[in-house]
């Protein structure tokens, strides 16, 4: 049989688990900073407009020089191309969902939303920031947790000085809020 006929093992129609991303929670929003919406669409127009027609041109030319099943440039640029591809579905689904929700808002306030700022203190009395961003813009090693992470669903709508209840698989441990923060709007003049 020709291989023209064969399946690729890397399919075109692969769903959003297999890139290894978070799935929203079911019925819920895909909620996300103005930051991270800009952020996402800057990546979403740069693999459109630059990325994938170089490839395109890097696949076009590797194909003019003969057999295709040997030749490491089609082959390795066919395989971006669908990574690109999938990326780009899949920001295209997760941008027209999103639900953008300006911190800013709650600027001055003390009770912790979408988009604060939190430094709380655990048992041991070890303290932690964490900013409380979308499914999609979350970077722990920034200290950006989802929204739907176990610390942030402790920490939502309660106040500076309030001790909450952290469930973990290590157990349930309580952790004592000790500042809230917003950024603040940017004045438009």
């Amino acid at each position: 049989m020709s291989k023209a006929f064969t399946k690729e093992t890397d399919s075109d129609d692969d769903g959003d688990a297999d890139l290894g991303l978070p799935a929203l929670p079911a019925g819920g929003k895909n909620y996300i900073t103005p930051q991270g919406y800009a952020s996402l669409r800057a990546e979403l127009l740069s693999l459109m407009d630059d990325e994938r027609p170089k490839v395109v041109e890097a696949v076009h030319w590797a194909a003019k020089n003969g057999d295709r099943s040997e030749n490491g440039d089609y082959i390795y640029g066919k395989k971006r191309l669908r990574e690109i591809d999938r990326r780009i579905r899949f920001l295209s689904k997760r941008l027209e969902i999103a639900e953008i929700t300006d911190p800013t808002l709650h600027h001055g306030r003390d009770q912790v939303f979408f988009g604060a700022s939190v430094t709380y203190a655990d048992e041991a009395g070890l303290s932690r920031t964490v900013r409380i961003v979308g499914i999609d813009e979350a970077e722990s090693m920034q200290g950006d947790v989802s929204w739907v992470s176990p610390v942030a669903r402790a920490l939502l709508k309660a106040r500076e000085g309030d001790v909450v209840k952290l469930v973990t698989p290590s157990g349930t441990h309580e952790i004592e809020v000790l500042q809230v923060s917003y950024p603040a709007p940017v004045a438009n003049g």
